[in-house]
């Protein structure tokens, strides 16, 4: 038996393992990844952005996160030889209606605790001389890694101390008893007195297989990019951002550098038929009636027509994707548009048809689940990582004596 079992292999899941193994060093640790190899999601499909903590409500688990993440994240990677870069993130508005929001946003990095600079057109085209826009708001500890390294090199760290991972082990049932949970795989059982699920796009599907109902659906929306042809790899300086419609759940469409010097174009947000579905093409009947069947999509859907079929113009025809980078970015051309892989945004959403706003736990006696880590997910990954072991803390609180070891390796009091 293992003491924990972690399924996941996401940064999530790994950071997870890695903080829980170094709390507890004598415990037996097994990570479950249902895939070849690591990182294959969310982690491994994302912008790559280590980012500050604008947008987010003050005092929000998303903010307080990303603001520690941002750091911890840098730190990690020093420590472990991962190349990043302090490129920077410029807000830029392009519309007396943008700047207005813009205020909003500079008063909501203040709250979040960012340094900041506010900058007018002519400061704005110095910075970056290929970007127009009546100002913008430089925030300068936004930044760039490539997240599957940072995962390996936490994976290493988890294994040298002794941790177990499990490849092409994906979870087919779930059982908890009093003494631990039973999760059946295709070619092996394993048990484990405790569990936590770090599992992204099936986060509600892990919760139903205990027999609870999580109260929400994954509601899966794929985010296309474009890369730059090459020559535009020094159209920008920083990371370039939209100021975005409050009204709207999604950022808009960016600029972003990457580590390996390329620059790519995106995201849009489209509905995807399937939770894995990283092509137009990819179709889960199974995912497709689970959405529909869901009053909360249904009502998502039907709120927010207008913007969707947009986003779904946006996807079909190149055009209309480029209108949106050149508002701020226009000398690009439908020609300097390259292919580029999706990434799919694993999205909690709610029986009234409301986004679920910041990161969502559900505990029960013997498991911790992470419900809904969209972004900045990979950039808080740290401090949830924290979390996570702070909440098995008190899960172990809560048991009778025959915890007591594991309590004592933590230096967790024990009450007779």
């Amino acid at each position: 038996m293992h003491d924990f079992v972690i399924i996941g292999g996401g940064i999530i899941g790994m950071s997870t393992a890695m903080q829980l193994i170094s709390a507890y060093p004598d415990a037996r640790i097994a990570v479950l990844e249902k895939e070849p190899e690591l990182a294959q999601h969310q982690t491994g499909h994302n912008s790559g952005v280590i980012h500050a903590g604008v947008y987010y409500t003050p005092g929000s688990l998303k903010a307080r996160f990303c603001l520690a993440g941002n750091q911890a994240t840098k730190t990690f990677c020093s420590e472990h030889g991962i190349l990043y870069d302090d490129c920077g993130k410029m807000l830029v508005a392009t519309t007396p209606l943008e700047m207005e929001r813009m205020r909003a946003l500079w008063e909501r990095t203040a709250a979040n605790g960012l340094k900041r600079e506010w900058l007018n057109a002519e400061e704005l085209q110095r910075r970056e001389p290929n970007i127009v826009g009546l100002g913008g708001i430089f925030v300068p500890s936004s930044s760039i890694v490539d997240y599957k390294q940072v995962t390996a090199a936490m994976a290493r760290v988890f294994q040298r101390a002794g941790g177990e991972i499990f490849y092409q082990a994906e979870v087919q049932a779930l059982h908890e008893h009093p003494q631990g949970v039973l999760v059946s795989t295709p070619g092996r059982e394993f048990s484990g007195r405790y569990l936590i699920a770090c599992s992204g796009l099936m986060a509600d599907r892990l919760v139903a297989l205990l027999g609870i109902d999580p109260g929400f659906m994954i509601c899966p929306f794929r985010g296309e990019y474009f890369r730059l042809a090459s020559q535009h790899n020094a159209i920008v300086n920083h990371l370039i951002y939209p100021i975005p419609d409050p009204a709207v759940p999604f950022l808009g469409v960016h600029l972003t550098r990457m580590i390996d010097g390329s620059v790519t174009v995106g995201p849009n947000a489209v509905l995807a038929w399937k939770r894995e579905g990283y092509n137009k093409t990819d179709v889960s009947w199974r995912d497709m009636l689970e959405m529909v069947r869901y009053p909360g999509i249904r009502k998502l859907m039907y709120q927010n027509l207008s913007l969707g079929v947009g986003e779904m113009k946006n996807s079909l025809f190149k055009h209309s994707y480029l209108k949106l980078v050149q508002k701020y970015c226009p000398s690009l051309t439908g020609q300097d548009l390259l292919p580029y892989p999706a990434g799919v945004r694993a999205q909690a959403v709610s029986p009234d048809g409301k986004l679920i706003d910041d990161f969502l736990f559900v505990t029960t006696s013997r498991t911790i689940h992470v419900c809904n880590a969209p972004s900045p997910a990979a950039t808080s990954a740290i401090p949830i990582g924290q979390h996570i072991v702070g909440k098995v803390q008190t899960l172990l609180e809560k048991q009778p004596s025959a915890e007591q070891n594991l309590r004592a390796v933590a230096g967790v009091t024990v009450s007779a």
